[in-house]
This record gives structure tokens, C-alpha cells and sequence, in this order.
């Protein structure tokens, strides 16, 4: 039996991580300062946490596209919540008001992704031109 990785699940598993460190961790672990340990308002930190979501959500909404669907909703989505991510990052004074629509898109658009997968399940159309390996 073969292992695969279920690219949009963990794509919105990376989605909520991020979600959770943006909006409680600072509630739950204000007291890590007094550690030397800062990841709640670490410039890095945020911009990995923005690429990692955005090179799991890439690969797993592409091959979505290409192998099994064809539908471009789910990567509408996703471009529209890595957009208010990176707004966030530009306008810090509405951090959590741009962070709750990026959510909600790229989540959405690997539900989408995962729905349309398991409903076309490689149900080709005519403008198909790829081969499979």
C-alpha cells in the first residue's frame, strides 16, 4: 500500500496552525519573553508561516487543477487569502482583521480543492492534455 500526503489537509492544517499562533497563542503566551522565546510578533517567524502556507497550498491546489478537477475557484480562493496575509504583514494595525478573511479563503479553497478531487477523480474532459506517470 502506498503513503500518500494529503496535500490539502495539511494545507489547512498549516492554515489553522497559523491561525491559532496569530490570534490565541499571544493570549496563552505572553509570559515567553521572560524566556528569551518570541515567536508571537517575530518578523521570520510570520513571513515562514506565510511561505510555508503558500508552497503547500501552491502544490496541493495545482495538482488539484491539473490532474483532477480543472476548476480555478480553488486557486481564485487561495490567491485572495495569501493576499490579506501578506496585507497583514503591511498593515499591522489591522493584523487580525486582515487575518480572519485570509483563513477563511485559503481553507476554503483546499475544502474546495479536496471536494472537487474526490468528485472527479480523474474524470478527464476533451482539453485535457497531460499524461499521467
Amino acid at each position: 500500500m502506498k503513503n500518500r500526503i494529503n496535500w490539502d489537509a495539511l494545507g489547512i492544517t498549516t492554515s489553522i496552525l497559523c491561525a491559532i499562533h496569530c490570534a490565541v497563542l499571544p493570549l496563552f503566551l505572553a509570559a515567553l519573553p521572560m524566556f528569551g522565546v518570541n515567536i508571537i510578533e517575530n518578523l521570520a517567524f510570520e513571513i515562514g508561516m506565510i511561505i510555508l502556507a503558500f508552497v503547500i497550498g501552491c502544490y496541493a491546489l495545482w495538482h488539484g487543477y491539473k490532474w483532477h478537477h480543472h476548476s480555478k475557484t480553488p486557486l481564485f480562493l487561495f490567491s485572495v487569502g495569501i493576499a490579506f496575509l501578506v496585507l497583514k504583514q503591511v498593515f499591522l494595525a489591522y493584523h487580525t482583521i486582515l487575518l480572519i478573511p485570509a483563513v477563511i479563503f485559503i481553507v476554503a479553497a483546499h475544502l474546495i480543492n479536496y471536494r472537487y478531487c474526490r468528485v472527479h477523480n480523474h474524470a478527464h474532459d476533451t482539453d485535457c492534455n497531460h499524461d499521467h506517470y
